[in-house]
């Protein structure tokens, strides 16, 4: 049974010799038991693979006719105790007097339907018109075939009773290529896995092409797609063909074989049923074009069964530990010029409008603040405005360190911003004072700024301890760039995620570019800009914050002077949390699946599974207890497929229970 929702699929080209139909079956049988080896569910072999698509005007012969049912015949009776899955083969059958290019859907000894091609070719290269009928031209809904009787048409999806999500639609070749493929509709009447059986030649340019076509139905159907392809076995007389198999969902390509290699092969991967439910749940505009096409059409549904069996927990599946961050490098690179400019235009967007390029921002050193400067110098530069109307302020505190402090005075200097500096220490003593507050419990009677400032670095780390100290400092920061001018925020997607920001301080601002960018992210926007935005003295700088241990540094530093409040051993390291963020939020994803996907993208090499179900409890804690500071968020530009904007992407009642999440984590630790 497929495992937290993944359904394990195979596009399959098997060694054909064209017109050997016992050969053809053979091979079928063949890589049905690989299949089988693999655990997959799902097996799609190409067009007409039991005969071989180029027996041209041999199709029409009675011999081969017989003989590809006869191989079909041999495929259902032998495939029984081989593999445990559903099969689409691909042959001709003379029904009603007439020939149909057909698939057959095989599962546990019988044919559970036979679908005809709904659109044949008949230019260029193509003469399916020569040999086939059409679809539209079939007369009975019931054919024998076999010595079954079975449900024949276009209008069959097949149904898996003990996984619901599984609704398998399929189509053949030009079916696909067509304005509105057989494949759409389908998916519209519930089909979640759609199959296509072609036998595609090639030509130049002709597999980039194909693969798009691929990718962006299984995105416009929000559905896996599995599409086998004829391979080098068929005749070669006028056309060469690749055996080019693809395996897409929800418009990502999964798996993608090479071409023209001899022998059999099997492309094999797994969809994640669970997330084409999320999203076509959440897409209302999926289900209501429900409406335009499918009112009056009638779809059969057979219904089969999946074996019970287990399979092995390894997934045939890419799962990034990174998924913000591209693993690869060009990728990365367009990422993060595409987000870095899209920042600076939802900016300048709204600095135009308010007529006003003044602007103030908080300069830490740290590696929020030096993206948010980054992007508002470079929208400066857009407008054409003098980069001396950014009032950036650096605002040394009670924990501020000396790396930090003069990352942010060579940032400002460098960038031509000024260099300007605000000691928070004697206001944040005062407000302290007024309050009564004795930080760490030391009274503040008789006590100057100095000697605070000393006491505070011996403090040992179990009295480390004091929200008021912090959040004291944070709001007499945003107090001071509020009173200078338009404010730029700076926090970022992860920490609104985990509500690690002061209320109405750091959380607050009146335009904030960084909004739904994740921290891991942002540490690579860091690095890019500085490898490819600029140089010099800025390279260097940038190199150095990117290199810097996050902190928000409200706490004392160490005795050394050195950054003694780590954000990561407080809130988790940030790669767990935009792993949790990213498939909790996108995906809706249930913890279990979460932890799950955790181990399949090797984070057991860095953290123990305790670890991690400690730090994705922590998250859900976090995240459910946090919302009323997303309910009041500045504006910002969605960069990604993830926001918590409430305005936008994230809508969530403030004093929801996170009941039902943490006490799956606690099921799935038993």
């Amino acid at each position: 049974m497929p495992h937290h929702g993944f359904l394990r699929v195979a596009a399959a080209c098997p060694e054909l010799r064209v017109a050997d139909c016992p050969f053809n079956a053979d091979r079928t049988l063949e890589l049905l038991a690989d299949a089988e080896g693999r655990g997959v569910d799902l097996v799609v072999f190409p067009e007409m693979g039991l005969t071989g698509y180029t027996c041209y005007d041999l199709f029409h012969t009675l011999p081969l006719q017989r003989a590809a049912e006869a191989a079909l015949a041999q495929v259902v009776e032998q495939s029984v105790g081989v593999f445990r899955g559903v099969a689409v083969v691909g042959l001709p059958l003379a029904i009603d007097g007439q020939l149909f290019n057909c698939a057959a859907v095989i599962e546990g000894g019988r044919i559970l339907g036979v679908i005809p091609k709904t659109y044949l070719p008949n230019y260029k290269e193509f003469y399916d018109a020569r040999y086939y009928s059409p679809a539209h031209n079939a007369v009975s809904r019931e054919v024998c075939v076999g010595g079954q009787t079975v449900p024949f048409g276009t209008d069959l999806l097949f149904t898996c009773e003990n996984l619901p999500d599984f609704v398998l639609g399929v189509e053949i070749c030009e079916d696909l290529w067509t304005p509105v493929p057989p494949s759409t509709l389908q998916a519209m009447a519930g089909a979640t896995v759609l199959a296509n059986l072609s036998a595609s030649n090639e030509a130049i340019g002709k597999s980039s092409y194909r693969r798009q076509l691929i990718g962006c139905q299984s995105g416009r159907c929000i559905a896996g797609y599995v599409y086998a392809a004829a391979g080098i076995g068929e005749s070669t007389t006028d056309v060469v063909f690749g055996g080019h198999c693809v395996i897409a969902e929800n418009g990502s390509i999964l798996a993608e074989s090479p071409r023209f290699r001899p022998g059999s092969s099997l492309l094999v991967a797994d969809l994640d049923l669970d997330r084409l439910r999320h999203d076509r749940i959440q897409t209302n505009s999926f289900n209501d074009s429900r409406r335009d096409f499918m009112a009056g059409r009638e779809i059969r549904r057979v219904r089969f069964a999946l074996s019970s069996a287990s399979r092995t927990p390894a997934l045939e599946r890419f799962i990034d530990a990174h998924p913000f961050v591209p693993h690869d490098p060009l990728t990365l690179k367009d990422r993060c010029d595409e987000i870095f400019h899209t920042q600076v235009a939802g900016l300048s967007r709204r600095l135009s409008h308010i007529h006003n390029h003044g602007v103030s921002i908080g300069v830490s050193g740290g590696l929020d603040s030096t993206l948010a400067l980054l992007v508002v110098c470079k929208t400066m530069d857009l407008l054409g405005a003098p980069r001396e109307r950014i009032k950036a302020l650096t605002m040394p505190g009670f924990g501020t360190t000396s790396r930090t402090k003069t990352n942010a005075h060579a940032l400002m200097r460098s960038l031509r911003v000024g260099v300007r500096e605000a000691d928070i220490r004697p206001m944040c003593f005062e407000q302290m004072k007024a309050l009564g507050h004795a930080p760490f419990g030391i009274s503040l009677d008789g006590v100057t700024i100095d000697t605070l400032t000393e006491m505070l670095l011996h403090l040992p780390p179990e009295r480390r301890q004091d929200l008021v100290f912090e959040n004291v400092q944070a709001r007499v920061r945003t107090s001071l760039l509020m009173n200078a001018g338009f404010v730029i925020g700076t926090g970022d997607l992860s920490e609104l995620a985990l509500g690690w920001c002061t209320y109405n301080a750091d959380h607050m601002s009146m335009y904030n570019p960084n909004a739904s960018i994740p921290k891991t992210l942002v540490k690579f926007l860091v690095r890019w800009a500085a490898e490819n935005e600029f140089d010099g003295d800025i390279r260097r700088t940038l190199l150095a914050v990117v290199a810097t241990e996050i902190s928000p540094e409200l706490l004392p530093p160490s005795a050394e002077g050195t950054i003694a409040q780590s954000t990561e051993g407080t809130v988790g390291p940030y790669e767990l949390v935009d792993f949790f963020l990213y498939h909790f939020l996108r995906w809706g994803a249930e913890p279990e699946k979460v932890l799950f996907l955790a181990s399949q993208a090797k984070f057991d090499k860095e953290y123990t599974p305790e670890e991690v179900r400690n730090w994705l409890r922590l998250f859900l804690r976090r995240f459910f207890a946090n919302q009323f500071k997303r309910s009041c968020l500045p504006d910002g530009p969605k960069v990604g497929s993830v926001s918590l904007s409430p305005r936008g992407d994230w809508r969530m009642p403030s004093d929801a229970s996170a009941r039902v999440w943490l006490e799956a984590i606690e099921g799935q630790s038993e």
